[in-house]
């Protein structure tokens, strides 16, 4: 006799119940976040007095732990890295069934995100301590593991000691000689269609299948920018994309990948990103880093515009992982722009707000 199809192991009411009790959980520690107006006080603080105040706040406890070893902007920074880490694995740990699947998988990007750092940090020559130190190890790879990696002499051994990680066989047979991108790129890929193919397979998740498939078209659009200010187009540049966009099909993204300029901005002009960063797109973008801001900014607003209409989701859960993130960032660019002696304005076109 034919054994029946084997059901998908979460039932609606359950669900359901998962999520809320995940969105409250998440919406508690929203409230905690900085509000706007705190950067506008950091700012124009010293940063003595900037260390006081992330002292004083949600980071107190690494703070504390790390006082003794670090001080400065090295403190800043490994306590707001280690207390970001702990906040994902505690949302891996309130979480059961669906919801924690959904975060356990979307964490990947951290991995990947690690994996890219270190390899970098090879290649640039950079010390295992600078290395260590931009680290937040909150998917599957340990804290141990990835200290590993960073003490490989090489980005051969590096990828040959991923051997047995869902990520050595991705990057395993590329070749890296002229630049990483095809690496990383390689990475990405599989990250987001694993993404797609996970999230496609669970009733009713259209709306966090939309949320992925956004955030493929803001990859591409950042890959984009890069490829172009590199002058890579045309064939060439079709490789490095994803597939499975919101909005933009492979055929648009290969008619911006080898159009000129004017073109290009015109193509740009019929999505819904445009207007991010239609004030500071030029033909000669020194940094793209503004761009890349305000698209990430752009995600985080969709992201939590959509998990206020839809709270039973993952997607408050998501929101909130978005903007603990940037919160992260903001401060680490504000303290490294204080300790550089930047002015206000210029530390500010860094930030995502």
């Amino acid at each position: 006799m034919k054994a029946p199809a084997k059901k998908r192991r979460y039932a609606g009411s359950a669900v359901k119940a998962r999520y809320a009790y995940g969105t409250a959980r998440v919406h508690a520690m929203k409230v905690k976040l900085f509000p706007q107006e705190t950067y506008t006080k950091l700012l124009v603080m010293a940063l003595p007095e900037l260390a006081r105040f992330i002292e004083e706040s949600e980071y107190k406890t690494e703070v504390d732990e790390l006082a003794r070893t670090y001080s400065g902007t090295d403190l800043l920074e490994f306590a707001t890295h280690l207390n970001l880490a702990r906040t994902f694995v505690k949302l891996t740990e309130m979480t059961m069934g669906e919801p924690h699947e959904l975060i356990v998988e979307y964490l990947r990007r951290w991995d990947i995100r690690e994996i890219k750092t270190i390899l970098r940090g090879k290649l640039y020559g950079a010390s295992d301590e600078e290395i260590l130190r931009v680290l937040v190890p909150s998917g599957e790879l340990s804290l141990e593991f990835l200290q590993s990696l960073v003490r490989k002499p090489s980005i051969e051994e590096v990828i040959e000691a991923l051997k047995g990680t869902v990520y050595y066989e991705v990057i395993k047979d590329i070749d890296y000689s002229e630049s990483l991108m095809k690496l990383e790129d390689a990475l990405d890929k599989f990250y987001y269609m694993r993404m797609v193919d996970l999230v496609s397979k669970i009733k009713g998740s259209s709306l966090y299948l939309r949320v992925v498939q956004m955030e493929i078209d803001i990859a591409n659009l950042k890959t984009l920018f890069r490829l172009r200010n590199a002058g890579i187009s045309g064939g060439r540049a079709l490789e490095y994309f994803v597939p499975n966009g919101l909005y933009l099909s492979d055929q648009e993204i290969e008619k911006m990948a080898s159009a000129p300029y004017e073109e290009f901005v015109t193509l740009l002009g019929k999505y819904p990103y445009w207007s991010a960063i239609s004030d500071i797109v030029t033909d000669r973008m020194e940094s793209l880093s503004k761009i890349e801001l305000r698209l990430d900014k752009f995600l985080n607003e969709h992201v939590w515009k959509a998990s206020t209409f839809n709270p039973l989701t993952v997607l408050p859960m998501l929101g909130y992982m978005l903007s603990k993130d940037t919160e992260v960032g903001n401060i680490q660019a504000i303290a490294r722009g204080k300790e550089a002696g930047l002015s206000e304005d210029i530390i500010k076109d860094h930030l995502t707000l």
